[in-house]
């Protein structure tokens, strides 16, 4: 069997299993087990691609498999991965093992809950390995609709408010999406005799640039909604607010990175010509998101609400650089998702066992934390440290390169906006560092406090592996950069050949 169908079978062995569990233990179990297994295949695949890559083969995909779906619009079960999707399904596959454990405690309709989950999560895998647009679409469609049920059962808070409200900005997303992809399939061939939504086909025609411009707007925006696009950004905080943790971990570090690739992917690898003329208009609205969810991170009280807004900010920033649209600062925006997807699914599960011991969100309400949960107290501040963008963690690596590659554009525009940009970094250590003083140092506010009790060896499995791959990112991330620089190079090519004069 083909290695990509397995992230797709294995999702499915593992609900199954779910289903003929009696008890809350099996459920968990299975679950573990089968999340285990697909991050250990994850694995195995980034070695398989590297291994591929050493011995000089070139192909833009690689383990690819296609299958005649449904011939009369010549759709394909068509699947294969270059070295993006590759660091992608890395990525997805240890946030959903650390989620797994995240939700050791979840006692409400437990098997109703972790087979929503991995529903959510199949879907995440197979829009990353989806060469088929149909196919990709599919995915991304079944990624989303679990997190309706997730937030609106499981969640917290407001929380038919927050899922509604998430769904329907997402299935606007989705409409605009639908848009996009019919008219990029309906001019997939000059001579409209050979339709396909194959992505490496279409990449090698020329869209008719009036049809560019028009489309690429419903592809950008349509992944950009997912991407938390200012000014559609505002279903983000609320939806993250009112999840479980362990959605909350999936939501903001794989699900909004569907929209980041997919604007890359799609958008502007298949619409290079629109992408050059009209990136300046989302090059100003990413950057609005970049520094207006910093901002909006500084002025929140609740724990949750701040991890909300700046991840806002982050996915802004890798939209920002994928709209560069030159080799080093995409490699920067790609790097930027893995590392915002560990730093944030880090984050909130600490959130979540924080607040599942003080049963508060609220910072002025604790304090001195540090003394009595010294293990997640410590895991906080590194979260935190790598948030910032401190050397030797993942979140250094990827600023560095998105603001080295922003910069290479020599002209007024790009420079300035660049600098507005980077300036989040400076709002981003105020917030980190407030946070950590009021949250874990100074004196312990309630007495209920000095009972608590330190993370639970579940809970120092799914922290551990997270702190171990953003620091394995900071300090070693030449296999990683130099992984996905191999696959960027024909499509900087590509976008570089476009010779069009924007505004600026």
């Amino acid at each position: 069997m083909n290695i990509l169908n397995l992230f797709i079978v294995i999702p499915i062995l593992t609900v199954v299993g779910i289903v003929l569990t009696k008890d809350l233990k099996q459920s968990r179990l299975v679950s573990a087990i089968g999340m285990g297994v697909q991050m250990i295949l994850s694995f195995i695949l980034v070695y398989l691609y590297l291994k591929e890559r050493a011995t000089g083969n070139t192909a833009a995909m690689l383990f690819t498999y296609d299958a005649l779906w449904f011939p009369t619009l010549n759709i394909h079960y068509s699947l294969g991965v270059d070295g993006i999707s590759v660091a992608m399904i890395a990525l997805t596959g240890i946030v959903v093992f650390a989620g797994i454990f995240a939700s050791w405690k979840v006692t409400y309709l437990p098997r109703e809950f972790f087979i929503s989950l991995i529903i959510l999560a199949s879907g995440v895998f197979g829009f990353f390995i989806s060469v088929d647009l149909f196919t990709m679409f599919l995915f991304y469609e079944l990624a989303v609709i679990p997190m309706y049920l997730l937030i609106g059962i499981w969640g917290s808070g407001p929380k038919e408010y927050s899922a509604m409200k998430l769904t329907l900005m997402l299935m606007a997303g989705s409409a605009m999406l639908m848009v996009g992809i019919l008219g990029i399939y309906f001019f997939s061939s000059p001579d409209h005799t050979h339709l396909t939504f194959n992505l490496l086909e279409i990449s090698k025609i020329r869209i008719p640039i009036q049809m560019q411009r028009f489309l690429f707007q419903f592809t950008f925006i349509g992944f950009g909604i997912l991407g938390a696009l200012f000014p559609f950004h505002t279903w983000s905080p609320d939806g993250h607010a009112s999840a479980p943790t362990a959605v909350s971990m999936l939501h903001a570090g794989v699900l909004m990175k569907l929209g980041g690739y997919g604007a890359f992917r799609v958008a502007i690898f298949l619409m290079p010509e629109a992408a050059h003329e009209q990136a300046w208009i989302f090059l100003i609205l990413t950057s609005v998101s970049v520094v207006y969810g910093a901002f909006s991170a500084a002025v929140q009280n609740d724990l949750k609400y701040i991890n909300a807004y700046s991840s806002v900010s982050h996915c802004g920033l890798v939209l920002f650089a994928v709209l560069m649209m030159n080799q080093t600062a995409m490699n920067g925006a790609i790097v930027q998702m893995i590392s915002h997807g560990l730093m944030t699914a880090l984050f909130f599960a600490l959130i979540g066992m924080i607040y599942g011991r003080t049963h508060t969100r609220i910072i002025q309400e604790m304090g001195g934390l540090m003394k009595v949960i010294p293990f997640l107290g410590v895991v906080y501040v590194i979260a935190g440290l790598a948030s910032l963008g401190l050397p030797g963690f993942s979140g250094f690596v990827a600023e560095m390169i998105i603001f080295t590659g922003a910069f290479q554009h020599v002209d007024v525009f790009h420079r300035v906006i660049t600098i507005v940009a980077a300036s989040s970094i400076v709002i981003t250590a105020v917030y980190i560092l407030r946070v950590v003083g009021l949250l874990l140092m100074g004196p312990i506010k309630n007495d209920h406090f000095l009972h608590l009790d330190d993370a639970k060896w579940y809970e120092r499995i799914s922290t551990i592996t997270l702190v171990l791959a953003i620091t394995a990112i900071g300090v070693a991330p030449f296999w990683l950069t130099n992984m996905i620089n191999f696959s960027l190079a024909p499509i900087v090519e590509k976008l570089s050949a476009i010779q069009i004069t924007s505004l600026f």
